[in-house]
């Protein structure tokens, strides 16, 4: 709580100097490509989601938006980039749930996410699926949950890096379960399924895209998802919470931000263009065949949802001994 603390406090403290846009350049935002810093690999959640809704967004503003990838460290010089770049409307972070987990899992960072940020959006949330290999001897949750109990540490699960949403659904699972399993990093969502396929791992926790072929074909079993309730995509598949798990949530949530001291009537556009877009019946139809649900949340209701997750993966974090890789 104390670290939570000291984070938050970084909301009252007082701001560097800043060189703030003029009314004329407010006035004619946007006048240039708009730079859109992604902190993972293109091809991932955010990356996606961040490449729909833009390429919409600079048919209706008339500007192009430039998606710049930048995965090293875990997301954090994305997001450096991000909170030293000009509080103009010219650079967002496509941001991710992990954000909220770095006050709790790095001890020093070239920024500060609580003070450095202006928040836009959250604007989609998507569940994991829970996986098994065939050849674990149970057909649902429960029972791999009751089969983990008389055979603590024998089962192995995987997840793409510490700290990240597979391995946070992972510890939030043993702990809430009271089950002990091994957990194995693995370099990305690919490997991690590979070694599910080949049974080196038991269970690993993915997204809907990436899974549902082996679920379909055969070569792995759902056991159900991460969120709070079920999907449209996928409504035979049970929640973990009415899997024997009562309050279990883990879900990802993908959203924008700004370099803080951004002016007002900027964000108001990009707000107002970023969730009209996901409001559209083919995009949001989109994010539901992928398991996801639009969000478009205000800028309010993202920073309330956003400190939520900080003081709650804070919990897991610290209970589970997560440390950066």
């Amino acid at each position: 709580m104390n670290s939570l603390v000291r984070w938050l406090a970084g909301f009252a403290l007082g701001l560097p100097a800043v060189v703030l846009p003029t009314q004329a350049q407010v006035a004619g935002y946007p006048n240039k490509p708009i730079r859109i810093l992604v902190p993972f690999s293109p091809g991932g959640g955010a990356d996606l989601m961040a490449r729909l809704v833009t390429t919409r967004m600079s048919d209706k503003l008339g500007q192009p938006f430039v998606v710049d990838n930048r995965p090293a460290a875990g997301g954090i010089v994305a997001t450096e980039l991000a909170a030293r770049a000009a509080p103009d409307g010219y650079t967002l972070l496509a941001c991710t749930s992990n954000h909220a987990g770095y006050p709790h899992m790095y001890k020093k960072l070239p920024f500060d996410i609580g003070k450095d940020f202006d928040y836009v959006t959250q604007a989609t949330l998507s569940p994991l699926v829970i996986v098994v290999h065939p050849s674990v001897p149970v057909k649902t949750m429960q029972e791999f949950i009751a089969h983990a109990r008389a055979n603590p540490g024998k089962l192995n699960y995987g997840s793409t890096g510490a700290g990240g949403p597979p391995h946070i659904a992972g510890e939030m699972l043993k702990s809430m379960a009271k089950i002990d399993l091994t957990h194995i990093i693995y370099k990305g969502v690919a490997p991690a399924l590979t070694a599910a396929l080949s049974n080196e791992i038991q269970m690993t926790f993915t997204n809907l895209f990436s899974g549902q072929p082996h679920i379909k074909g055969g070569r792995l079993k759902v056991f159900g998802i991460t969120s709070a309730k079920r999907i449209q995509a996928a409504p035979e598949w049970p929640t973990i919470a009415e899997s024997g798990v009562p309050g279990y949530e883990a879900s990802i949530w993908y959203g924008f931000m700004l370099p803080a001291n951004t002016p007002k009537p900027i964000v108001d556009v990009l707000h107002r263009e970023i969730t009209g877009v996901l409001k559209l019946p083919d995009v949001s139809q989109t994010f539901i065949t992928q398991g996801g649900d639009v969000i478009a949340s205000t800028p309010a209701e993202f920073r309330k949802a956003f400190l939520n997750d900080v003081e709650r993966l804070g919990r897991v974090i610290r209970d589970a001994g997560i440390k950066a890789e």
